[in-house]
């Protein structure tokens, strides 16, 4: 009963594969080009269509975006559970390899976020991107709240932990499923996992594994299925992006902006050097495998979105074994956020030097610190850096009416750092896996 099954799943993955391979990169290239193209002409720098109708054409241009990655989160949880149990579960013969594994994952996580969250912080300082947007008088108020109903961000960050700490255990992961918290499956996931590795009878979880197996195949199926439309809502995401923020409205945030793709080309040259001096792999070669994948994150935004092709690149193309590969994507794509660190940590110092707020350099620190807790465990979806940024200026006083200046051009550097992030995971399964020894010949 088993052998049949990871037969079928091995074929859907080699379909899969080759269908990626032979037309998706290209579909995604051209529709990036034409989804721009429209969103140019039906923008507000033609003045062609009213902001009205615009809008509405950009909502129905953006609907197979929407099913595209609706469709993927529906199989989303399934999907890392599966891969998390199973790559687990494969290392029961080795448990000592899996805790080497998991404790360099680990390593690799923290490190880089913090060499990001540093490398945005100490670019926005030499740089000072906030003082080209404005000149006196400021926009923003130059003052902070008021002392008595500011929380010192350290004191408010001790009380939290605990409970920050605590809820990384979820007591209930169906609610957890329910309510989209990628963290807390993963960690419920490594649990049964690590169950799977410690049990002294492994015949007896037989049915429980083929289960899982099983939940695997359906939710590659579905993926399938995604990827079909993929062109179509890459075109129509584009076409709303372009539509809505206007090509001028770049050019009052162009140090802005500018500076966080420098940090992020910066970032992404690490981990191609990583790559190349520890994962012994050239730079063409990497960069070249991984693409599809860049260009999947690019037009979503989302970490999570590109997660199965993320495995399916890491397993064919980079050599890094199944199980392995299983293990650490999910949890890379869920925790490995060092573009978004990077990018924080510009924003807030950025909005900080538009608002006349100084930061002294243990406070800066301090949001390097904060950014790197708040960057591990944020959802890989579009979006949730504004919350978290929200959160960080009201923490250190600056003032959250500076978030308008970075909302308008959000969705950009968004794309543009989670094409980072990935970058970043496939990074981490070469390098690990080249680690333990385990890459498979020919790559």
């Amino acid at each position: 009963m088993t052998e049949p099954k990871r037969i079928r799943t091995r074929d859907l993955r080699k379909k899969l594969e080759s269908w990626i391979r032979g037309r998706l990169w290209a579909q995604v290239i051209t529709a990036l080009v034409l989804g721009a193209g429209l969103g140019f002409l039906i923008g507000p720098d033609t003045g062609l269509v009213s902001a009205e109708a615009a809008d509405l054409a950009g909502r129905w241009l953006a609907l197979p975006g929407g099913l595209f990655l609706n469709l993927i989160q529906m199989v989303l949880m399934p999907l890392v559970a599966a891969s998390i149990v199973l790559g687990l579960a494969a290392g029961a013969s080795d448990p000592e390899k899996l805790r080497r594994l998991g404790g360099r994952l680990a390593l690799y996580i923290t490190g880089t976020t913090l060499f990001a969250a540093a490398l945005g912080a100490t670019l926005a300082l030499w740089f000072r991107p906030g003082l080209s947007v404005v000149t006196n008088p400021m926009p923003l108020p130059r003052l902070r709240p008021d002392p008595e109903t500011l929380t010192d961000p350290l004191t408010e960050a001790a009380t939290r932990a605990p409970d920050l700490i605590a809820r990384i255990v979820p007591s209930n992961p169906l609610d957890a499923a329910a309510n989209s918290e990628m963290l807390a499956i993963v960690v419920f996931s490594i649990f049964v996992g690590l169950a799977f590795v410690a049990s002294s009878n492994q015949a007896r979880l037989a049915p429980l594994k083929q289960l899982f197996e099983a939940m695997l195949e359906v939710s590659m199926t579905v993926v399938k299925w995604a990827m079909h439309i993929t062109p179509l809502a890459v075109f129509g995401l584009t076409a709303q992006l372009v539509a809505r923020m206007g090509v001028s409205a770049m050019t009052t945030l162009a140090a802005y902006v500018g500076l966080v793709l420098g940090g992020l080309a910066l970032l992404l040259m690490l981990y191609v050097g990583l790559v190349m001096v520890l994962g012994r792999m050239g730079p063409v070669t990497f960069l070249k495998a991984i693409f599809p994948v860049q260009l999947l994150a690019f037009s979503t935004s989302s970490s999570a979105a590109v997660m199965p092709l993320s495995m399916e690149t890491a397993r064919n193309r980079l050599g890094t074994p199944g199980d392995t590969a299983s293990f650490i994507i999910p949890l890379a794509a869920t925790m490995n956020m060092a573009g978004t660190a990077l990018y924080q940590a510009i924003a807030v110092i950025f909005v900080a030097q538009v608002a006349g707020v100084q930061l002294s350099l243990p406070e800066v620190s301090l949001i390097v610190l904060s950014l790197v807790a708040a960057s591990i465990g944020a959802p890989g979806a579009p979006g949730v850096s504004i919350a978290i940024l929200s959160g960080m200026l009201a923490s250190f006083g600056i003032p959250a009416a500076g978030l308008v200046f970075v909302i308008g051009v959000d969705r950009l550097l968004d794309m543009s750092r989670t094409v980072v992030n990935v970058t970043g995971d496939l990074a981490a399964c070469r390098i690990l896996s080249r680690n333990q020894g385990e890459t498979e010949t020919g790559h």
